[in-house]
């Protein structure tokens, strides 16, 4: 018998109940949709890049950093948002970021000027650091290892279908009704999930009132004596080994990873629009339908991706090996296709290119967000956050190099040094980051 909720065993120690029910399928998708709404409203912005430009008088660097002034904040709020995440738990912290958030992407736009859109960009990026590090720690907590995975790739798959999405609807909305409606509309989309959120998430699958004893075992596993393994109350709040994160060299290799792959996708969420506008001269309209193609790619990559290293894992029971095997593999042909996609003389081709570039960099999103999961036990939104924070140091410096080329008029050379980075990911995947090793004990 199970004393925690008194269901009976049979002798195979599995439970007398119903089948499994599928609640964390349910949580799986509110927290896709924060990921949806999250990157519509930090990517509106390179659709509405040229007309804040034009009415602001700004230059190509200049708007660089309004880019880079998101990346900035987002990288500074990454510890603190994780370690909140840990300590009280992902829907008290998530609650208060999410309003936050909505709050700030709608203030942009109200700017008047080039300063207080930097500020408001700042304020936008520190109030969405901690989504993603408080997320992933709430799906550890509802996820089995076998599971997290797929669980990462198809939040992720939300966020990146947002980037193909947002330029169809963010073209409509400007042309009917000009930039700043953008940025009033899709913050008033973070609004309605909180209230979405607090109404059918909890922490703890264990206190949820649609997760029956089956799931619930699906989820934790079970003892050998046929219980349910426990997981570590949130209440308790543990301190966080700081010295034993920051000194661990594994620890180092997966920010290093993610600094490198982050600097590789940051691309299409600021300069991707103006690229095709300025340098393939398709017309706004076009941009809109045609530039969602390649993102589209990415959408397949994320859940292809996650799928792919559980399904090595549950097969070979190897972490180490069913993370390395996608995503080493997948950065090296996704540096390697940016050279034709920025050097063919046909529009057509370089969509081609950077689609087949973005769908392979895409597949690397499950691997590299289970490895948290994988390695930080109880503190995972910390070791999120710190991942994170260093692939927003990779972010906040991309849309500032290629905003530098493209000022002076070089389009190939930004994507010859995203090459290199991807090229040098590939080797950190390789030989350096380790699954399977705890960077917390």
């Amino acid at each position: 018998m199970d004393t925690r909720r008194g269901v009976a065993l049979d002798a195979a120690g599995e439970s007398s109940a119903s089948k499994p029910t599928s609640t964390r399928w349910l949580i799986l998708i509110l927290m896709s949709l924060m990921y949806l709404i999250l990157y519509m409203d930090r990517s509106n912005i390179g659709i509405a890049a040229p007309a804040i430009a034009k009415e602001f008088g700004m230059s190509k660097t200049a708007m660089g950093f309004v880019f880079g002034a998101f990346a900035w904040a987002y990288a500074l709020g990454q510890i603190p948002a994780g370690w909140f995440g840990d300590r009280f738990g992902p829907k008290r912290v998530l609650l208060v970021l999410l309003p936050a958030w909505a709050l700030m992407a709608a203030l942009t736009g109200a700017t008047l000027g080039v300063g207080s859109l930097i500020s408001a960009r700042f304020l936008l990026g520190l109030s969405e650091a901690g989504a993603f590090p408080v997320a992933t720690r709430g799906m550890q907590l509802w996820f089995a290892k076998s599971e997290r995975g797929r669980a990462q790739g198809i939040t992720h798959c939300f966020s990146r279908l947002a980037i193909a999405i947002t330029p169809f609807i963010a073209v409509s909305i400007l042309v009917a009704s000009g930039w700043r409606a953008l940025f009033y509309i899709f913050g008033s989309l973070g609004a309605l999930w909180s209230l979405a959120f607090y109404l059918l998430y909890t922490d703890r699958p264990e206190d949820h009132k649609g997760v029956n004893e089956s799931e619930l075992a699906r989820i934790r596993g079970r003892n050998l004596d046929g219980t349910i393994r426990s997981t570590a109350d949130l209440r308790d709040r543990p301190a966080v080994p700081w010295k034993r994160i920051f000194r661990s060299p594994n620890m180092g290799y997966i920010a290093a990873g993610y600094f490198c792959f982050f600097y590789g996708t940051y691309f299409f969420l600021t300069w991707y629009p103006t690229y095709l506008l300025e340098h393939r001269h398709l017309t706004l309209k076009s941009v809109g339908i045609v530039a969602s193609l390649p993102l589209l790619c990415g959408v397949i990559g994320d859940v292809a991706g996650g799928s792919l290293t559980d399904a090595v894992y549950r097969r070979t029971q190897r972490l180490k090996f069913a993370r390395r095997i996608v995503a080493a593999p997948a950065l090296l042909i996704s540096g390697a296709l940016l050279i034709p996609a920025a050097t063919t003389n046909s529009a057509s081709s370089a969509l081609f290119f950077l689609a087949a570039s973005f769908f392979s960099l895409e597949l690397v999103v499950g691997p590299a967000w289970a490895v948290p999961m994988d390695i930080g036990g109880e503190f995972s939104g910390t070791v999120a956050a710190v991942m994170n924070m260093a692939g927003a140091v990779g972010a906040s410096i991309s849309p500032i190099v290629f905003g530098f080329f493209a000022q002076r008029g070089f389009w190939v050379a930004p994507f010859v040094v995203t090459a290199c980075v991807l090229f040098t990911c590939t080797l950190i995947w390789i030989f350096l980051i380790n699954p399977e090793k705890s960077v917390v004990s």
